[in-house]
């Protein structure tokens, strides 16, 4: 009985080791929560994008849609840092960021694209067919994706 109880703890003891380094692992391979202001500098900085990231911000400009292809809303959003990004939300997948207006607070989840006027979010709702991770944006008290 002294045995199996060893035994248990020890692979407890395994396993709890092991939990420290899922974060590293994420890291190293691309995996870990990109969230914040700093992601979007580096990427800025580094020319980077085509990952998913959250963020948030204030629209500082109202665009009109993007009728080509799929329509989009777009907006820009300006982060805490002043880095600025254009908000481009898919309005066949998922519905209108209602009452949206300059000067409002607005957090997201999307897929990052660098440009140099500081970056696109786009994929900011659900992807029907389950192959892309999904996205939304938040105004208002209410869940857009």
């Amino acid at each position: 009985m002294k045995k199996a109880l060893i035994i248990v703890g020890c692979f407890a003891i395994a396993a709890i080791a092991q939990l420290g380094n899922v974060g590293k692992l994420q890291e190293k391979f691309g995996l870990a929560s990109r969230i914040g202001d700093d992601v979007f500098a580096s990427a800025f900085e580094e020319h980077r994008g085509n990952f998913v990231a959250e963020g948030s911000g204030t629209v500082t400009r109202v665009l009109s849609d993007d009728n080509e292809g799929s329509p989009h809303q777009r907006f820009i959003v300006t982060l805490p840092s002043g880095q600025t990004l254009l908000i481009s939300h898919n309005i066949d997948l998922a519905h209108r960021v209602e009452g949206l207006s300059v000067g409002d607070s607005v957090s997201f989840k999307g897929e990052y694209e660098w440009n140099d006027k500081g970056g696109v979010v786009h994929w900011t709702h659900r992807d029907p067919e389950g192959r892309h991770e999904a996205g939304w944006i938040r105004h208002g008290g209410n869940t857009y994706e």
